[in-house]
């Protein structure tokens, strides 16, 4: 065991698609844990497999650790977990430190780590990049919000997760990074799903939309991963819902409200998303907004996959 190790305690809550991986890598890499099980026992009985310890209330992983990271769906979710029944500040110790790794709104962040200051209890925002994939391989990107000192204390710990760390300012800077690093991202899969609708309608197909593309100037590894699920049927390619796209896409219009900016294009982006998720099911990914694309301008996307049309 390392000496951050036997010096701090970690608390997690959280075990979706990211939370798991980045669970499991702090118990395997030596950090004593306490975690909040779910409904969905697979991950919390890996994570007891594991040495892991599970708590019953947030209240309990709160009084068993030093360091808590959340890793929800976004504010909301992270504020009942503070301040709700039986919640992290009812049991948080002075000196401790919360990190929430959600992808959060900004003006949320700030106001808690004001609530929790107060208490003498540190907040740090250390939102990720990067699929579930690279959370189990312990090789996120996460871009972190904290005083320099709460940084250096908690960086040890996000090491175990993290392949690339960026202090990107004080608390609240790394939600405001993560919301334009998605903006980006989104961006890009509205213009890819936009112009393969178009290529299809005038009578270029996906492989060869592809054909020129792929290693060209215009390639990226975001485009790579998108694109299967067009050409390949391949639902897992990019774990990140629609409906946490269009979340954070609504964070990002109320930061550029907030800062007084226009922000035509996000909102545009937006728009794109807030149709595929108000019409498809729970369970679809960023990808497949093509595929929704595609159908409202009467064109089919659908890919095929082992000689099958696929379904979303």
């Amino acid at each position: 065991m390392n000496t951050s190790a036997a010096r701090e305690t970690i608390g997690f809550i959280g075990l979706g698609l990211m939370g798991h991986g980045i669970a499991k890598n702090i118990v395997d890499k030596g950090y004593p844990l306490t975690f909040l099980g779910r409904k969905n026992r697979k991950p919390a009985e890996d994570l007891l497999g594991r040495g892991a310890r599970e708590a019953s209330t947030s209240r309990d992983v709160a009084a068993a650790s030093d360091i808590v990271f959340i890793c929800v769906t976004g504010s909301r979710e992270v504020e009942a977990i503070i301040r709700g029944p039986d919640g992290l500040k009812e049991g948080l110790k002075k000196g401790s430190v919360v990190v929430d790794c959600s992808t959060s709104d900004p003006v949320s962040t700030v106001a808690l780590a004001a609530e929790l200051n107060a208490l003498g209890i540190d907040y740090v925002d250390a939102p990720l990049s990067r699929t579930p994939k690279e959370a189990w391989e312990g090789t996120l990107d996460a871009m972190v919000g904290a005083p320099d000192a709460v940084f250096a204390r908690v960086k040890p710990v996000i090491e175990t997760w993290a392949g690339r760390i960026v202090h990107i300012g004080d608390t609240g800077d790394g939600h405001r990074m993560k919301l334009l690093n998605n903006f980006i991202s989104l961006g890009y899969a509205a213009i890819y799903s936009e112009a393969l609708a178009l290529a299809q309608k005038v009578g270029i197909s996906p492989p060869r939309f592809d054909s020129v593309i792929r290693n060209g100037r215009m390639d990226c590894g975001f485009y790579q991963t998108f694109m299967r699920w067009t050409l390949e049927g391949d639902r897992d390619a990019h774990k990140f819902t629609i409906a946490n796209a269009f979340k954070d896409l609504t964070y990002l219009e109320s930061m550029a409200g907030a800062a007084g900016i226009a922000n035509p294009l996000g909102n545009a982006t937006k728009n794109s998303f807030a149709g595929a998720h108000a019409t498809g099911p729970a369970e679809q990914f960023v990808p497949m907004l093509a595929t929704h694309i595609a159908k409202v301008n009467g064109v089919d996307l659908m890919p095929m996959k082992d000689g099958k049309k696929q379904t979303i």
